[in-house]
């Protein structure tokens, strides 16, 4: 029998590391990759953040319930359609109107005006519309990339107070322990939604729309997907892109990317205060007899805490909380696609989540 001394080598650990080690040695700036692309910044419409999602329901009524136990609540609402915010600085974080179940887009503020126009120039895209009944106000364009799938943009809208934020918990650990007579405790009740943080999308010509979404806007990598075609060679199957805001931190990925046979919207994902919001708010909904996709676990790239649903018209939607924060200096990681570099912890990923 041994009696060697257990060490910390024996177990797990966990290990907030700098974002060029996390990315390996394949790291590549965001410069480098830009100018061998021949990317011209001047032409791109700048994008500051991604602001609300929009799709069409057959039945507003069930979807306003399932959005409220979701995290939401709704803000303004007519016989057609329906806003809802989260308690972030956004008027409203989810638009719904009435009809055939529908992907209506991911909606971006950006800097300008001018860039509202731009837009408006894009092969297909839309009139610029004024938002002057929805909440906040604003202008909005609705374009469409090269296979079809609808983005939108908006400026001019009215920021809205932001909601009170959720406590943030002490926690004790084996050598700090701060939390001295305060006990855990906690409400039921959905998981508050704080913001939307970014929405995925299946495509059919990987390599196109990458180059449309990162060369006509300020959409850049964070981390590349690749895989070994039928010819040997790796290819670039799918992408995980942030907003570039220069040195401000922004999160890990506002858009993904991913190569598959027909081309719709994977889901969208909205952030949440912390774990055990995250936890309550799957209690909560599985409670309410909703339907589980994945979940809890935590994600490799980008780090998030992960929780997927479906919604009452078959729609992925996503609650996550702790993801990564990225900026211009961080290099872009160029990785092996497939199932083990979904999560470090959690369920076995199904199928559903993978067509």
């Amino acid at each position: 029998m041994s009696n060697r001394s257990a060490t910390l080598a024996d177990f797990n650990t966990g290990a907030s590391v700098p974002d060029t080690e996390a990315n390996g040695p394949n790291g590549q700036s965001i410069t480098e990759w830009r100018r061998k692309r021949d990317i011209d910044l001047s032409q791109q419409i700048r994008v500051v953040r991604l602001v609300h999602m929009r799709y069409q329901h057959p039945d507003l009524k069930s979807i306003s319930t399932f959005l409220h136990d979701f995290g939401m609540r709704a803000v303004q609402e007519t016989e057609n359609r329906v806003w809802f915010r989260g308690y972030g600085v956004d008027q409203y974080v989810y638009y719904a109107q009435k009809g055939p179940k529908k992907f209506l887009g991911g909606t971006f503020e950006v800097e300008t005006f001018d860039d509202l126009v731009k837009v408006s120039k894009l092969n297909g895209a839309g009139a610029i519309e004024s938002l002057d009944d929805a909440p906040g106000g604003g202008s909005l364009v609705t374009a469409f990339d090269p296979e079809g799938l609808p983005i939108n943009f908006i400026h001019g809208q009215e920021p809205a107070k932001t909601g009170k934020m959720p406590e943030r918990l002490v926690v004790n650990f084996e050598a700090d322990k701060p939390r001295r007579r305060r006990f855990q405790r906690f409400d039921e009740g959905p998981a508050a939604v704080h913001k939307l943080g970014h929405y995925g999308l299946c495509v059919q010509n990987f390599a196109e729309q990458l180059d449309w979404y990162t060369r006509n806007f300020n959409f850049v990598p964070t981390d590349l997907l690749y895989a070994r075609d039928e010819n040997n060679v790796d290819q670039n199957i799918a992408v995980f892109a942030h907003i570039d805001r220069g040195n401000d931190y922004v999160d890990h990925h506002t858009i993904f990317l991913s190569k598959a046979q027909t081309s719709h919207v994977h889901h969208c994902s909205f952030e949440i205060h912390d774990f055990d919001t995250q936890q309550l708010g799957h209690q909560w909904l599985a409670g309410k007899g909703y339907k589980s996709v994945w979940g809890v676990g935590r994600h490799i790239l980008g780090s998030q805490i992960f929780d997927y649903w479906w919604d009452i018209a078959g729609n992925m939607i996503e609650h996550y909380a702790d993801g990564d924060l990225v900026n211009q200096d961080t290099p872009i990681g160029h990785l092996p696609a497939g199932n083990e570099s979904l999560a470090v912890w959690g369920p076995e990923v199904p199928q559903a989540f993978l067509d």
